[in-house]
């Protein structure tokens, strides 16, 4: 099959995804089903549903996977994501956010209770086996890291494990004292395809070469990464006299001068935590050769806004998306296939293209 790829798991002797990977509409289409139904998206933070009995419609990635989704948070305050389409013809139930008690879909009037479960339709008096589970909506899987939810249609991975790998270096942050910004928060379209971004964010090495600003704040020497089962962590350490976090003394980092933590969470998420706050950055794919990146800010320290390596994101997206715009160009050649990686600088990179190549068998 044409979606059959394998990475060598020994980055010493991997060849990166072949040209065909970044090329084919059907691997595009395939990775909708075989990765993106199986894996975790940042949906946003509590807000959305501040208070009980509230609920927030959404569409999972639009444009891609396009799922009408809600988020309900109930009388107990549990929140909850269920299907947003009526079990009776397909129209959606929810509209707007706002305070609900109960759903009710507005085209033929059936209800139904804010766990999901049917409730009363009017009419089917006269109907046999009815209501069935079936004409429930259907309950998705929801994990939160304090005010920040995330959704899965179809998880095959437990989501605790990564939020935990998070929690062990940023767990030490007030996360519900993060502001939200939209004023700083951003989309961008680029001309690519959405994996190319992930491969650009998932090493430093391009740093010195690309990115002039950050590359002066940052010890390129030091830049490291870490890999984890669905995740993995580069941490940027600061030259002298740049911004830094304040670290706790029992944090495993204690005592070095860390300017930022970069997390990548698989397939499409970035969460960028800077001494300011944290800048999120989800990766939406539009097409084979078109894609949207969301930065998403949240501030916790105003004082610290525009210093270090949080400092000038705006001009850093734009240089990385000359760069992968570039590449995608670049891999249509009919003379280029595959690279291989650097084993001291690519192992961002090669883990994505390993779980890439895993899925999709």
């Amino acid at each position: 099959m044409a979606n059959q790829f394998n990475i060598n798991k020994d980055i010493r002797l991997a060849e990166t995804l072949p040209a065909e990977f970044y090329r084919s509409e059907k691997v595009f289409n395939a990775i909708k089903e075989t990765i993106f139904l199986k894996t975790w998206q940042w949906i946003g933070d509590d807000s959305l549903v501040p208070f009980t009995e509230t609920v927030h419609p959404f569409i999972l990635l639009d444009n891609y996977i396009t799922e009408p989704l809600v988020l309900v948070r109930d009388k107990s305050d549990t929140i909850k994501c269920l299907s947003n389409v009526c079990t009776h013809r397909g129209n959606i139930v929810v509209a707007n956010s706002g305070k609900a008690t109960q759903l009710r879909c507005l085209y033929h009037g059936r209800r139904y209770n804010l766990d999901g479960s049917f409730k009363s339709m009017p009419e089917f008096e006269q109907a046999k086996n009815f209501p069935r589970p079936c004409d429930d909506l259907r309950e998705f899987m929801v994990a939160t890291l304090d005010p920040f939810i995330f959704v899965s249609l179809n998880p095959i991975f437990d989501f605790d494990t990564v939020l935990q790998v998070m929690i062990d270096r940023i767990g030490f942050l007030p996360l519900h004292q993060f502001k939200h910004r939209k004023d700083l928060s951003k989309d961008y379209l680029v001309n690519c395809h959405w994996a190319l971004y992930c491969d650009n964010y998932l090493e430093g090495f391009h740093i010195p070469f690309v990115h002039d600003s950050l590359n002066d704040v940052l010890d390129y020497g030091n830049y490291t990464t870490e890999i984890y089962e669905h995740c993995n962590l580069q941490i940027g350490y600061a030259n002298s006299g740049e911004e830094v976090f304040e670290l706790p003394e029992y944090h495993i980092d204690y005592g070095k001068n860390v300017g930022a933590y970069y997390y990548w969470i698989f397939p499409n998420m970035m969460f960028n935590f800077y001494p300011w706050g944290l800048s999120i950055n989800i990766v939406k794919p539009i097409s084979l050769n078109k894609t949207k990146v969301s930065f998403i800010t949240y501030v916790y320290d105003e004082n610290k806004l525009n210093k270090g390596a949080g400092a000038l994101l705006d001009k850093v997206e734009r240089e990385d998306e000359f760069v992968v715009e570039s590449v995608h160009k670049g891999v249509q050649s009919r003379f280029y296939n595959t690279g291989r990686f650097s084993p001291t600088r690519e192992k961002g990179v090669h883990h994505f293209h390993r779980l890439l190549a895993s899925y999709l068998k």
